[in-house]
């Protein structure tokens, strides 16, 4: 009996010592937090449906934040549902249990580019982050503390690529133009 209690004992120490922090990266806990997410279009901004995806950016307070966990598609349905994600606990690395972190959700269009930093690196619309927030985390016994603080955003427009008709076009009427001087 002692020794299955010193082992007990050193176990919890150990997993302790090994703990992180983590949130509950969520945009909607009813009475809580209501960070809705929408996209533009020509004439108003609507929710963000399944072809976009959210992502976690996360570190501690003062360092840089990086990608924590897999992209999460918004839902589709119902239709009041649509400008949220289903999340789940993050555990953001080099956090303590208990500890300080600064969080930022991010969503972009999913059919330009799995990865939200390339998207954003495209130069051609269709991403959008939050504000950055500090919040504190949960971790090992504690729940994962939910991102109260966190603001909704605006996914930008996509900015079409002209085509290859287009541009030959504009170039077939400056030299049309050209000519005639």
């Amino acid at each position: 009996m002692k020794h299955c209690l010193v082992t007990f004992s050193a176990l919890l120490v150990a997993a302790s010592t090994y703990a992180q922090g983590t949130v509950n990266f969520v945009n909607k806990i009813t009475g809580t937090l209501d960070a809705r997410v929408f996209y533009a279009t020509a004439t108003d901004p609507l929710p963000a449906d399944a072809s976009y995806s959210a992502q976690l950016y996360a570190g501690p307070v003062g360092g840089a934040l990086v990608a924590v966990g897999a992209p999460i598609p918004f839902r589709s349905t119902p239709e009041a549902a649509k400008g949220y994600w289903i999340g789940d606990a993050r555990t953001i690395p080099g956090v303590a249990e208990g500890g300080t972190a600064q969080v930022q959700a991010v969503a972009w269009l999913t059919s330009l580019g799995s990865d939200y930093a390339a998207v954003k690196a495209a130069g051609q619309g269709g991403w959008g982050e939050s504000a950055v927030i500090t919040i504190p985390t949960g971790g090992g016994l504690a729940t994962p503390t939910a991102m109260v603080g966190l603001t909704g955003f605006t996914v930008s427009a996509v900015i079409p690529e002209p085509s290859i008709a287009a541009l030959g076009l504009l170039g077939a009427g400056l030299l049309l133009i050209r000519r005639k001087k």
